[in-house]
């Protein structure tokens, strides 16, 4: 099955599986992780949470670097920030199985 992605033109490319993540944000393009499911309302398609960092030029799970952005009550901020970094497997390597075709 093929599925088109937009990304920002300036992301770096999808690192292979168990490579340091890069920020390419591929994988939370496709779909969002547990957190981002509850957070976007949704299985399939970018999460809600994906964003866009123009001063380290990667993208960045908004739950994990401003969870106050994205969880209310605020003193669960914290909380969530840990765990979205444990859905997204932070400083494990990538785990994305997708294979990456550049649009012609």
């Amino acid at each position: 099955m093929r599925q088109t992605i937009h990304i920002h033109p300036a992301a770096a490319p999808k690192p292979g599986w168990g490579e340091p993540c890069n920020g390419c944000g591929v994988c939370c393009a496709v779909e969002p992780c547990p957190v981002g499911m509850l957070l976007s309302r949704k299985r399939t398609g970018a999460c809600v949470a994906l964003s866009w960092s123009e001063v380290e030029g990667r993208y960045r799970c908004g739950v994990a670097s401003e969870p106050e952005r994205f969880v209310a009550p605020r003193w669960l901020a914290g909380l969530a920030a840990r765990f979205a970094l444990r859905m997204i497997a932070a400083g494990k390597g990538c785990d994305c199985d997708l294979t990456v075709e550049p649009q012609h």
